[in-house]
């Protein structure tokens, strides 16, 4: 018990369990815009591996991590691209779909990180993205240092919720989201493009799954290694199912995650007499039990999972 509050107790914890939910949250409210359409994505994994390695590759040719941003924003637009081509216009299925993005992500970036750096033991590294303290708030005792002394990802991240919680529940356009994911057919009789509806939100699904992915590159660790996301993808899906398809449950959920994850790391760091796998696991199987034990009636989309086709009968 002593050595569980010492490793809970201390702001450098908090810091962490803040550092280790950003790439989970922006994955996840990208999420959310795509499943309130009705389009499932189960391919933030996928895109969260593209942004990782394009963010990590870029910014290490061009010396700016700034610039590894931008390449992970065009990244996960095209990723989103893509998936917005095969689920809506093609109509293909979307565990499917997503399933072949995500083997297709493991492939490429590893492929291409073995051609760019080859196979050695000493790891590359790119520019990491500075802290950015915020002037005053930085100075407040103990908020100060947990809350606004982070990364522009760490931030980002934390104004997705409150903005997409005003987006979904609050303007004229989160209406028009939440009605093509409940009745497209409804939604087109009233003149909404269901097309141009669901291709915008998975867009914006894949620029912030692809940021996800960054914050574990540029903004945090400064290297990419195979298959670098390590499920984050699938934990970020899981946490809009746990937070019920809402902005504020959903990041409550990635806070879980991203607290027990910085638990395992300081539990190895001060030594525990225990295997590193099972330190390693204990995030998922967190994740796992609460999805079981904790995760109540959700409100699915209607159409989710449905492809439209206009004027069928």
């Amino acid at each position: 018990m002593a050595v569980f509050l010492a490793a809970i107790s201390s702001v450098d914890f908090l810091i962490a369990s803040l550092r280790m939910t950003t790439p989970l949250l922006l994955a996840a409210m990208g999420g959310i815009y795509s499943e309130r359409t009705g389009v499932l994505n189960i391919a933030l994994e996928s895109m969260m591996l593209i942004g990782a390695f394009g963010s990590f590759v870029w910014g290490y040719y061009s010396g700016n991590p700034y610039l590894g941003l931008l390449a992970a924003i065009f990244l996960g637009l095209i990723m989103g691209l893509v998936h917005a081509f095969f689920t809506v216009t093609l109509r293909c299925d979307q565990v499917v779909t997503a399933v072949g993005e995500n083997i297709f992500a493991l492939g490429v970036t590893s492929t291409l990180y073995r051609t760019f750096f080859g196979v050695t033991t000493l790891q590359p590294e790119s520019p990491g993205l500075p802290q950015l303290a915020l002037p005053y708030l930085s100075q407040l005792p103990v908020l100060g240092p947990i809350l606004f002394n982070h990364t522009i990802l760490v931030y980002t991240g934390l104004l997705m919720v409150p903005l997409t919680y005003l987006v979904m529940f609050r303007t004229t356009w989160g209406l028009k989201i939440r009605s093509v994911g409940e009745h497209p057919r409804a939604a087109d009789t009233l003149g909404i493009n269901v097309y141009l509806v669901r291709y915008t939100c998975i867009i914006i699904s894949g620029i912030l799954a692809s940021l996800g992915g960054a914050s574990l590159t540029v903004g945090g660790l400064r290297y990419f290694q195979e298959n670098m996301t390590a499920g984050r993808g699938f934990i970020a899906f899981a946490a809009i199912i746990f937070g019920r398809y809402n902005p504020v449950g959903t990041f409550i959920a990635t806070l879980l995650f991203g607290v027990t994850d910085a638990f395992q790391l300081r539990m190895q760091a001060m030594g525990v007499p225990l295997p590193h796998h099972i330190f390693l696991m204990l995030p998922y199987i967190v994740t796992l039990l609460a999805l079981i034990f904790l995760v109540g009636p959700s409100i699915v989309p209607r159409a989710q999972g449905i492809p439209y086709v206009r004027y069928e009968r």
